[in-house]
């Protein structure tokens, strides 16, 4: 499990280099992203979008071609290597993660293309950076000759502003099918993904979130784009299972299966870099006055979120290494769903309770605290990371289990 320690300057009680990140993901070039990130974060804030030298430091990284299949020269990496990459980025600067993270699954997803798509995308190298909006469908597709005509507006696109393509979900238009028209698929699936190029796409800068702000989520808008067949596929093909014997985790998995986990990581780097700003403010000693950490109240403050926490990163950990063992099983997608979205409901208490006693210090608007706090919320808001949806999910699944013995009991 990574630690919270700062990437330049470890404390001298943690070791002194992160887990690995695996094979998927370059472990020395995310610790530069991360520097790199960290250093750009108060700007990425105010300016709302990532610095041009931050983007380059994450692709370097390999987020981009992380999911990427290795026919396109991509490493199809695993889950728990992303979660942990994301985390550590995050506790520097969590839009910068967030980005990241997203660029990494939204080739997973373009991965469910029909191939000469995927060559369209990758035939050049597996570094492409894709934006997405699948959830909910927006704007509409209309089935022509040889394609889809595609129009809609579409919100909360995240690092559009640096992505060569934008995967958009449509519904299908109620409009009668043109003669002639053989879309590559069902047309009566209720939804489709169509991959536009950003050259194709108008951005209308419209971001101006409580946290996350860096990540430049703005809405884009198509008018009447025409997208071939290579280029679409049923929405449900995209987030949905797929039992492929011998495939990699990525080319199986369901988008619940550790997506929730893949969202919560940002928040649990947020709520790292809080409670570390927050402890430097707590150990500081104020002219002519002890440091509010002797304080036992202070104390409680401290060891409670910091185990929260803590116990959040052994969560997703967890998350993490069961969606690469298991990518198809019903009962890890409801188990992991579950996980990651308590996850969230405690990064949220733990930051919560460091906000609320970090006094003039946590409220300043050049504070870390602050900014970590936004972040948090920001990112633990985000529909997977719902509860109630989650609750149901893990409930529909137990329904017949409850009476076999649990994982904890002698059988």
């Amino acid at each position: 499990m990574l630690d919270h320690a700062e990437p330049q300057q470890r404390q001298r009680s943690r070791p002194s280099r992160p887990q690995r990140t695996g094979g998927g993901l370059a472990e020395d070039a995310v610790l530069r992203a991360a520097r790199a990130a960290g250093r750009a974060a108060a700007a990425a804030d105010r300016d709302r979008r990532l610095a041009p030298g931050v983007v380059t430091a994450l692709k370097e990284a390999g987020v981009a071609r992380h999911f990427v299949p290795r026919r396109w020269g991509g490493r199809e990496g695993g889950f728990a290597d992303l979660i942990t990459a994301t985390a550590l980025i995050a506790g520097q600067c969590p839009s910068a993660a967030w980005c990241g993270m997203l660029w990494a699954a939204h080739g997973r997803y373009a991965a469910r293309l029909p191939e000469e798509g995927q060559r369209e995308l990758w035939g050049k190298g597996p570094d492409t950076l894709i934006a997405a909006a699948l959830a909910p469908p927006a704007g509409a597709a209309r089935p022509v000759p040889g394609g889809w005509l595609l129009e809609g507006r579409w919100e909360c696109v995240s690092g559009v502003d640096f992505s060569q393509w934008v995967l958009l979900a449509a519904p299908v238009d109620d409009a009668p099918v043109e003669a002639g028209a053989t879309p590559a698929g069902p047309v009566q699936a209720a939804a489709w993904v169509l991959a536009v190029p950003r050259s194709e796409v108008i951005v209308h800068d419209t971001w101006r979130s409580t946290g996350l702000r860096g990540t430049g989520s703005n809405s884009v808008e198509v008018r009447g784009v025409f997208v071939p067949d290579r280029r679409a596929c049923p929405l449900g093909d995209v987030l949905a299972a797929v039992v492929e014997p011998g495939a990699s985790p990525a080319r199986q998995a369901s988008a619940h299966l550790a997506g929730g986990a893949m969202f919560c990581a940002t928040a649990l780097g947020a709520a790292r870099l809080a409670l570390r700003s927050w402890a430097r403010w707590a150990t500081t000693p104020p002219a002519g006055r002890p440091a509010a950490l002797g304080d036992p109240a202070v104390q409680r403050v401290l060891a409670r979120s910091a185990g929260e926490i803590d116990a959040v990163a052994l969560l997703l950990e967890r998350v993490g290494a069961s969606a690469d063992a298991e990518p198809t099983a019903s009962r890890v997608e409801a188990v992991n769903r579950r996980d990651a979205a308590v996850a969230a409901e405690l990064l949220v208490e733990a930051v919560e309770r460091l906000f609320r006693a970090g006094g003039v210090h946590a409220r300043d608007d050049t504070s870390e605290v602050q900014r970590a706090w936004r972040d948090t919320h920001t990112a633990a808001a985000h529909g997977a990371l719902r509860l109630d949806a989650a609750a149901g999910a893990y409930a529909a699944w137990g329904e017949g289990e409850w009476s076999a013995p649990m994982p904890w009991e002698p059988r």
